[in-house]
């Protein structure tokens, strides 16, 4: 009786699955790719990097930056050094001439939310209407700031996500995070596509300067480390469903580097699954749980099927459907980001997914976790 059930629970959850991933394949579909259409800008727009220890990449992000094909009278660019203990904030200060500010964070009392403090402060000297979040880590193309802006203009957006992709791999395990880090990228693009957005990356995140007053900024999810992207997109999202665009353009990819060990990317994944417990919307929350426990049902059958075979065969049933499914999401994420080859590590993700979803859903709501050489929650 008891393997019946658990039987008919898989298939069950396999199905929920299957359906929620082809949903969001319509949803990717359903964004157009933009085009661009070179009328002159007319939106100031503030760039924001909040950077903490960044001394090795910071120079080669704000020099993007400034090489950008927009009018410079039209954006600038506000650093905001999270108390480094390294000389970031002396290579910010050599861009000075070139208008670049700095603004120095010196609380003495503790935060668990250096980053929205950061950005806070940032917002609050910056002069654009448009506000544009990227990392002190990161690339972009020349028509980076263009292609976003022009999205703003045509569409009217309160918030805009846009895509970013991890570039310069070194070893295989990079590349398998390129391709997994790619899911994330196409299931926030999906459920903005499909009237449902759910998250986004701070890396590369536009957001008007007065939605982000009128909402209160980040009060209300400033107790959690994390958040001042996704948690804030369900803050506008719940005021003004219906403004929030996704930019599909190539041109408007922020590139960054994957991490270099497990233990890194097991530190960044936890960080990222401990926003789960604000979030409001609790569709989205019982969609994880039901993801969370099909995964749960894999490794059970596969357990349990070394002792009874009927089960290995719903297991094997079940990673068929995964990987089938999952195929038909990213072929159309890796033709976008003109990484075709990369779904060639689909079957080993398909697999390694299983035990790291199960891990996460539980380690990245318990318990403290390293960021930037500071223990958060």
């Amino acid at each position: 009786m008891g393997v019946t059930v658990l039987s008919i629970i898989s298939i069950l959850l396999t199905l929920l699955y299957a359906f929620l991933v082809l949903f969001l394949n319509r949803g990717w579909h359903k964004i157009l790719p933009f085009m661009h259409t070179h009328k002159p800008a007319t939106t100031k727009v503030s760039v924001l990097i909040a950077a903490r220890n960044e001394a090795e990449k910071i120079h080669l992000t704000i020099q993007d930056i400034l090489a950008q094909n927009y009018p410079k009278h039209l954006f600038e660019l506000i650093v905001v050094d999270d108390h480094s203990t390294d000389n970031t904030a002396q290579i910010i200060l050599q861009y000075a001439t070139q208008g670049v500010k700095l603004i120095k964070l010196n609380e003495s009392k503790a935060l668990n939310s250096y980053k929205k403090k950061a950005i806070t402060e940032a917002i609050a000297l910056a002069s654009g209407d448009l506000i544009i979040t990227t990392d002190a880590d990161c690339r972009m193309q020349p028509n980076w700031l263009n292609n976003i802006v022009n999205y703003y203009e045509q569409n009217g957006f309160k918030l805009i996500s846009s895509p970013v992709v991890y570039f310069e791999e070194k070893t295989k395990f990079e590349e398998l995070q390129t391709l997994e880090f790619l899911y994330l990228i196409g299931l926030g693009a999906a459920g903005i596509g499909n009237g449902m957005p759910s998250t986004c990356n701070g890396a590369n995140l536009a957001y008007s300067k007065k939605v982000f007053f009128e909402l209160g900024g980040f009060k209300g999810i400033d107790d959690v480390a994390s958040g001042d992207d996704e948690l804030f997109l369900h803050k506008v999202a719940h005021a003004h469903l219906g403004t929030i665009g996704f930019c599909k353009s190539a041109e408007a990819i922020v590139y960054t580097h994957a991490k270099p060990d497990l233990a890194a990317f097991i530190s960044q994944r936890k960080r990222w699954a401990s926003k789960t417990v604000k979030y409001k919307d609790k569709k989205v929350l019982i969609l994880g749980l039901a993801i969370w426990l099909f995964n749960i049902s894999l490794i059970s059958n596969v357990c349990l099927g070394t002792v009874y075979y009927p089960l290995l065969v719903l297991f094997a049933f079940q990673l068929m459907v995964k990987y089938t499914v999952e195929y038909l999401f990213l072929k159309p994420l890796t033709l976008f980001i003109q990484r075709p080859k990369l779904i060639n590590y689909l079957p080993l993700l398909t697999i390694a997914h299983i035990i790291y979803l199960v891990f996460i859903g539980i380690a990245g709501n318990w318990g403290k976790y390293n960021w930037k050489g500071r223990m958060v929650r």
